[in-house]
């Protein structure tokens, strides 16, 4: 370490950090607070988002209600521990919503002390109770983050793996203050890898080589051994529960998505989440902390952060919203770094205000995100809006997660007004629907797609899921087909939410590519104006290249029925 940074410790050493018993207390609180909120008010009331909630729905109660599991009996890229605490509430006899709500308990519970651990022994002063205050914030919130307030409990997973990145990223980087405990440090970053693999994967492959380069850098080999020995205890475990064929079929689904046209990145391009205007400045203070860090001493923290760079910005790629949610870590540990007043660089900069600047940077850049996260168990409090209606409006389990009855009865849909025979005909040859289009939604293909040789209208409904599927439940039903389970070809294939079906086996509760569940599914259905055409068209693709054959057995205004024969080979 050089001189510059040692004179930085001994000053660190005279700061008081935060003090423990108030920082305890306050964070309880804080907790306590954010965790009642749902219960006090009784239901979940979310204002987007309807069909990331079908989606979560329909794993958990698979899970819940027929023991099926990830990835063996269903196909997500999810890993098992993103859904597992809310299934455990569900068999409980909790309803969805209140299900979801233990479960974000349950995790800030869990969490409560390693989060501590590095409050206390991380960070000094208003900065240890910034870190405390936003990664509770972060498990416990009813958005996933953004500016927009309305209400949603979709991409949980993805807080849940922030927070744990949150404990294990300033354990590995940071030097303790005081006396080190790598037995105790290495388990919690060891932990903590373990279970964001079987959250969500992207946050452990992409933050494994700073965590490890930051570890070696400090000569923390204890740290090392003691993570190595408690990630793999909790593989082992794991493995010993699910079985090695768990984990191969989490991989298949893994390289289903990554090879998917339509959801592999669901967001920007990776290049406007680090340079486009709403995520540059965050960038260039990011770069200048770096930079900033090294030339006051702190070379490792530097050059961890630095590698740490290009894993921020993928994860925040690869997240729907590309909420960039490292803004704070990195605000924090600018603040926590700060040099000695008489510390310059080579042109006479003061590096402790240099340091000052960036981190009030980044963490007035993410301001947005932060409030909204933690008033949302607030706003929920203060909604009294008539006319909520359930989601699951024929789950017994799913009464306690509203939503305003437009939008989930209120259809609306979109169609182009420049097909063959239409008023703008004339101008469809004037333009290519670009790949990135397509991604964001709107239909995707000037020419009909054809399925035995009729052609399928282009048309995406926006909003009126409930109508969707409680109208093709009830006709089905109504047809002898109580008990089926019917493959729905559509982004997300719910219907045996909404009437006596059976789940497809096999099938995926959010369709990424191929043809998942079909050697499963006794039929068929094709809406006529899907949730997403693309995504219908896709599967229908898939399923005539593969060989499938499919025997119409009835048709309404709103779908076609098949019956699938498979290939003869």
């Amino acid at each position: 370490m050089g001189k510059n940074a040692e004179e930085a410790d001994m000053r660190d050493e005279k700061e008081t950090g935060a003090k423990p018993a108030r920082l305890i207390a306050v964070a309880a609180i804080l907790a306590f607070v954010m965790a009642a909120a749902p219960f006090l008010k009784g239901a979940l009331i979310i204002g987007k988002h309807e069909g990331d909630t079908l989606h979560l729905a329909d794993i958990v109660l698979r899970m819940a209600d027929y023991g099926q599991l990830p990835h063996l009996d269903f196909m997500t890229p999810l890993g098992i521990l993103s859904v597992l605490p809310i299934v455990l509430f569900v068999k409980a006899g909790f309803g969805f919503g209140m299900a979801f709500a233990a479960a974000q308990a349950l995790v800030a519970v869990l969490l409560f002390g390693p989060i501590l651990r590095v409050a206390l022994t991380r960070f000094a002063g208003w900065t240890a109770w910034a870190y405390t205050g936003f990664v509770i914030s972060m498990i416990l919130a009813l958005v996933h983050g953004e500016a927009i307030s309305a209400l949603s409990i979709s991409m949980h997973y993805n807080r849940w793996a922030w927070a744990l990145a949150y404990i294990a990223l300033p354990l590995a980087m940071l030097e303790p203050r005081g006396a080190r405990r790598p037995w105790l440090d290495g388990a919690l970053i060891g932990l903590a890898f373990a279970i964001m693999l079987t959250v969500k994967i992207t946050y452990a492959v992409a933050f494994f080589p700073a965590v490890v380069l930051a570890l070696l850098l400090r000569r923390d080999f204890k740290a090392i051994l003691a993570a190595l020995i408690f990630g793999l205890a909790v593989m082992a475990v794991m493995t010993g529960w699910l079985g090695v064929a768990y984990w191969q079929a989490y991989l298949r689904d893994l390289l289903a998505v990554a090879n998917s046209s339509t959801r592999s990145a669901p967001g920007l391009p990776l290049p406007d989440v680090i340079a486009s205007p709403a995520y540059l400045g965050g960038s260039m203070a990011l770069l200048a902390t770096v930079i900033f860090l090294r030339q006051s001493g702190r070379m490792t923290e530097g050059l961890v952060l630095l590698l740490l760079a290009p894993a921020f910005a993928y994860v925040t790629y690869q997240n729907f919203g590309n909420d960039p949610k490292w803004l704070v870590l990195s605000g924090l540990v600018a603040l926590s770094l700060r040099p000695a007043n008489t510390i310059t660089n080579s042109l006479g900069w003061p590096l402790r205000q240099a340091l000052l600047i960036c981190g009030v940077i980044m963490l007035a850049l993410s301001l947005p995100s932060v409030l909204n996260m933690a008033w949302s168990p607030l706003r929920l409090l203060a909604d009294n809006r008539p006319d909520q209606v359930p989601l699951l409006s024929r789950s017994k389990q799913g009464k306690d997660v509203l939503i305003t009855a437009a939008r989930m009865y209120r259809v609306v849909t979109t169609q182009p007004a420049d097909g063959p025979g239409e008023p703008y005909a004339a101008f469809a040859d004037r333009y290519d629907m670009s790949s990135d289009e397509k991604k964001e939604g709107g239909n995707s293909d000037s020419e009909p797609f054809k399925l035995n040789g009729e052609a399928l209208p282009i048309c995406e409904m926006t909003t009126g899921y409930n109508a969707l599927f409680e109208t093709i439940a009830d006709d089905l039903m109504q047809q002898g087909l109580k008990g089926k389970s019917v493959l729905v070809a559509d982004l997300f294939s719910s219907l045996w939410l909404y009437g006596d079906f059976k789940p497809v086996e096999g099938g995926a509760p959010w369709y990424y590519s191929g043809t998942p569940g079909l050697a499963h599914a006794d039929y068929v259905l094709v809406p006529l104006c899907p949730t997403n055409d693309i995504r219908r068209n896709d599967i229908m693709k898939a399923a005539l290249k593969a060989g499938w054959q499919f025997d119409e057995v009835a048709r309404s205004p709103i779908y076609l029925l098949f019956k699938p024969v498979p290939p003869k080979s």
